[in-house]
């Protein structure tokens, strides 16, 4: 054997052992409860989604699967207690793309954005929308950007905290339509709907999953879509695009993320799961429902979207001049 071939085997030797492990960790688990932290409040979109794939992995893998959460700085409380649990598959965080804004919002973060999570799947894709009190008179985006324009600061819109999707998505709109609105903020998406119905603020970009009731019931009105089509749940509704404003496009999506180093066939195998979730025709029509898309995306393939993402998050927050926090 020549020296080249003995290296070879003597990695070879070194690695099988710890792929054995990794294996035999995978075929036990889950031996107990896991996880699922949540960077946002209860009852919005985020965390009715959570506790949706918790019940059924729970169902599937006979292990509770516990939803925690943790509020604050726009998700990076709860992504920093999962960055820092042990790599073993037992914390779950269920994030947006938030994730991927964070690493360009924030001059420095408790966590490496890339190297300390290991990505398992993005569960979901939605629209986002704008909508209005019907207590502020509010019937449009051009209606909403003249009356910005007519008395700059005047208007008000709910935040669910700074570098969050839903707060980053409205300022992006305003670089876009050169219009001033001040953010009032808010714990969630839920408060910030319950604030619309009371007209405590004017406006305001939401997940489209918990707005369609609401609009549906005229508690609040829908102005514009900001993805780059209309949806189908609300199909006379136009996109912000359409209403006057070129190019403008914001989705949103969910994933699943582990610690880093966490074992991948761990990871995968919570990955075939939500798959297998995805597949059942109750989850497909609670989805469908709330307005969402499901994705059931591989480790690898979410891997490099999430690095695209943030990627596309710094061009945007470097455009729109939008200060490092």
């Amino acid at each position: 054997m020549t020296a080249a071939r003995a290296a070879v085997a003597a990695t070879i030797a070194l690695l099988a052992p710890a792929a054995v492990m990794a294996q035999g960790a995978a075929d036990a688990y889950p031996a107990k409860p896991v996880r699922i932290v949540v960077g946002l409040a209860p009852g919005g979109g985020t965390d009715i989604q959570a506790r949706l794939f918790a019940q059924k992995l729970a169902e599937s893998l006979n292990r509770p699967f516990v939803v925690e959460n943790r509020p604050g700085a726009g998700g990076t409380l709860g992504a920093d207690q999962v960055a820092k649990s042990p790599p073993d598959g037992y914390t779950i965080l269920q994030n947006t793309n938030g994730a991927a804004i964070a690493p360009a919002l924030y001059n420095t973060l408790p966590f490496d954005a890339v190297n300390d999570f290991a990505p398992v799947t993005q569960l979901v894709a939605s629209n986002l929308i704008l909508v209005a009190s019907p207590k502020s008179g509010i019937t449009s985006l051009q209606q909403l950007i003249e009356q910005a324009k007519a008395d700059p600061g005047k208007l008000n819109y709910g935040s669910s905290g700074l570098g969050n999707p839903l707060h980053l998505t409205m300022e992006m709109l305003k670089h876009a339509t050169g219009i001033e609105i001040l953010a009032v903020p808010f714990r969630g998406d839920a408060q910030i709907n319950a604030a619309l119905i009371a007209g405590d603020v004017e406006v305001a970009v939401v997940p489209l999953a918990t707005a369609v009731p609401l609009i549906q019931e005229g508690r609040i009105r829908g102005l514009a879509i900001t993805g780059a089509r209309r949806s189908s749940t609300v199909p006379d509704i136009p996109t912000v695009a359409e209403s006057g404003v070129s190019g403008f496009a914001s989705n949103s999506w969910q994933g699943w993320f582990m610690a880093g180093k966490t074992p991948a066939p761990i990871v995968e195998r919570i990955q075939q799961e939500i798959v297998k979730a995805l597949a059942l025709p109750d989850v497909r029509s609670r989805l469908a429902a709330m307005a969402y898309d499901g994705v059931g995306q591989t480790p690898g393939e979410f891997t490099a979207y999430y690095k695209d993402e943030i990627a596309k998050f710094t061009k945007v927050i470097a455009d729109a001049k939008i200060p490092k926090q």
